[in-house]
């Protein structure tokens, strides 16, 4: 089996597909809220009634539990509220300062390989960290995108440190996908403390500003949608 970095990032649509809407919402969304508008906006691209969707928001602070989540993974259940989601993984956080995307997208028009999605996100990401002079990094063993931390102390088995700074989490309906990515810009990292982070105790977590990068969501937002270009084709501003 192919290994995700040698794999095909690029999953353009077939020709003739409509532009990807894009739409950003402003202040902090619900959850629930979000999850009820996907499952509404992916029956509708399955049905054939919508074109595809990115969709990109923040979240008030929450802790999700992903479908392998180990329920010893979440270290402290009353701190913020905790949702129980569809999508693939173990635990995650998500919270002001954190761009989040949800990234709906027909897979019959592009390519029916889980593996290659994942990719190809992993790949948007990393592009996007690029254009800010960010090198980041996938792992074959553990799904995100990674950067190294040369400055901190080496990892107890002589490796260099390694921190997360882009969670995903994906699941599909009718070859339709939903949930996606979020990249930490500013949150609060402190917050991760309640929680393994995917599952994984060994790495921390990072940010841009954490990296000494004090950018503004607006611009991430730019550079992630020049990126999701290259890599998944045209996008349209959602009026």
């Amino acid at each position: 089996m192919l290994a995700r970095t040698d794999l095909e990032h690029i999953m353009h649509a077939s020709p003739g597909s409509a532009p990807v809407r894009w739409r950003i919402s402003d202040g902090l969304v619900a959850y629930d809220e979000a999850v009820a508008e996907m499952e509404r906006e992916v029956a509708a691209i399955a049905d054939g009634t919508a074109d595809e969707l990115v969709w990109l928001l923040e979240h008030p602070p929450l802790y999700t539990a992903g479908t392998s989540a180990d329920a010893a993974d979440l270290i402290e259940p009353e701190r913020f509220p905790v949702f129980s989601t569809g999508r693939g993984g173990e635990y995650t956080y998500h919270g002001p300062g954190q761009r989040v995307a949800y990234v709906m997208l027909d897979l019959k028009r592009r390519r029916q390989d889980v593996r290659a999605y994942v990719a190809a996100l992993e790949e948007l990401v990393i592009r996007t960290l690029d254009s800010m002079n960010v090198k980041g990094e996938r792992r074959e063993d553990r799904v995100g995108v990674w950067v190294r931390r040369p400055e901190k102390p080496l990892l107890p088995d002589g490796t260099m440190a390694e921190d997360k700074i882009a969670a995903l989490g994906i699941r599909l309906r009718r070859w339709v996908s939903f949930h996606g990515l979020s990249i930490n810009v500013d949150p609060d990292l402190s917050h991760f403390s309640g929680i393994v982070p995917c599952g994984i105790s060994a790495y921390g977590v990072t940010s841009l500003v954490d990296l000494g990068l004090p950018v503004m969501m607006t611009d991430v937002d730019m550079r992630l949608r020049e990126s999701f270009e290259d890599v998944f084709g045209a996008t349209i501003t959602e009026r």
